[in-house]
């Protein structure tokens, strides 16, 4: 650790317009309350590259129940590491406080308090001593150099409207490089799940990756089993809605980091599945936020349809379950998006029917998966005709394409008629 890299307001070109405005309100409020508070992380990033960022996350030296006594507005989450969530209506600014990374001696002490609790609690203790393994607040540089990848550890002073950077990460940032903060292959034994981030942010920036961390990734890929299995489709789902879906599996695919997580993709991951994902990328491009007909169903489509999966991909029977689950390699697929997904191809023929009635096509439209049919009509149809076709009649019927759905949240459910009971005397 050394002296950070303090860029002034005029040597830089992040500006406070660009800035959320309720992220801005909270920044000045801990600011005028003597607290630190940056801009943290990826929104620094992306304002500095020119890209307008997903979240705006705050840190600040204020401890979590000292922010919470600044904004009524304020909720205190998690049990590991204590964060606040400030909410302006359905919008919600994640504040938190200043963390360093344990030394070697804390994580076994941990890990000691862990066991402990574990078994206070196996021999019926209802309350056993809270665990608090992250809750060790630190400085701005502890917090920096615990993070993962040195373009994600910059930070936006709101008191002095400077860049400050501990980690080189401004340099990386500007030749295109994803490089780890500290060992790539110590960082990933911590965390395996990074080795998609890393794969994910260099696709998504169409930046390269540091040669320390492809090693790391080639000996360490079989690590990605650790991780827990819906914290790996959750990632998978981001990377689908990224728009850059296509290079990230490519790289995974490179790399074989696909063939732990799920081997069928590995197998399959050739032209039919990069064509599949273009026009997806093709389809979240064409929009300034991630449309909501990206649904799940549709995701899993488009992975699905080119490895010959329409059906119900399955993992054998456990002992204590009564039905199969569903899956693709290790990664667990919820039943109602599969069967979401079959009633959207069940949809596709009759879309494709020219013969088709206004009285059917109208009848069509109130169905419920009838947006999401239409929509993966439009990104792997390819059937531009018809697609236009329906569009036409949906402005010349004057009924949006989602009224189905509306209509029937809005149509009142039919209440069952009670059968009354004929009266019968009492026999001796």
């Amino acid at each position: 650790m050394g002296d950070p890299v303090i860029v002034e307001r005029t040597a830089h070109s992040l500006s406070r317009s660009q800035i959320d405005p309720e992220a801005l309100k909270v920044l000045y409020r801990l600011h005028q309350n003597d607290h630190i508070a940056y801009l943290v992380g990826g929104s620094v990033r992306d304002l500095l590259l020119g890209r307008r960022p997903k979240d705006f996350d705050i840190g600040t030296s204020a401890h979590p129940y000292q922010v919470k006594r600044l904004f009524r507005n304020c909720w205190v989450i998690g049990r590991r590491f204590r964060l606040a969530h400030i909410r302006f209506g359905t919008k919600t600014i994640e504040v938190a406080t200043f963390r360093r990374k344990l030394t070697a001696e804390e994580l076994a002490a941990a890990e000691d308090a862990a066991t402990e609790a574990k078994e206070a609690a196996h021999e019926g203790d209802q309350n056993p001593h809270p665990i608090h393994r992250e809750n060790t607040f630190g400085t701005p540089e502890e917090d920096a150099f615990r993070r993962d990848f040195t373009i994600n550890a910059l930070f936006y002073d709101i008191g002095s409207l400077s860049i400050i950077d501990y980690t080189g990460g401004l340099e990386d940032l500007r030749t295109g490089l994803v490089r780890s903060i500290g060992d790539p292959a110590e960082r990933f034994h911590e965390d395996p799940v990074r080795m998609l981030r890393a794969i994910a942010m260099a696709a998504r920036l169409g930046f390269t990756i540091d040669p320390p961390i492809d090693d790391a990734i080639a000996h360490s890929r079989g690590e990605i089993t650790r991780s827990a299995p819906a914290r790996l489709i959750e990632e998978f789902y981001k990377l689908l809605r990224s728009g850059s879906a296509e290079q990230a599996f490519r790289m995974m695919a490179e790399r074989r980091l696909l063939e732990p997580i799920a081997h069928d993709l590995q197998k399959g991951a050739g032209e039919r599945l990069w064509s599949s994902l273009a026009a997806l990328d093709s389809y979240r491009r064409r929009h300034d936020e991630v449309p909501d007909t990206m649904t799940n169903a549709i995701l899993l489509g488009s992975l699905l349809v080119p490895l010959g999966m329409t059906g119900h991909p399955r993992l054998p029977l456990d002992a204590e379950e009564k039905e199969p689950r569903l899956a693709l390699g290790m990664l667990p697929l919820a039943r109602r998006d599969v069967e979401r997904f079959r009633q959207i191809l069940g949809l596709q023929r009759r879309l494709l029917d020219p013969r088709l009635s206004p009285r059917a096509r109208r009848a069509l439209m109130h169905r419920g998966p009838f947006r999401e049919a239409l929509a993966w009509l439009e990104i792997q149809g390819q059937a531009p005709e018809a697609l236009e076709h329906w569009r036409g009649f949906i402005e010349a019927t004057g009924v949006s394409d989602d009224s189905g759905e509306q209509e029937a949240a809005a149509r009142p459910r039919r209440r069952r008629r009670r059968r009354r009971r004929s009266f019968r005397p009492a026999t001796n």
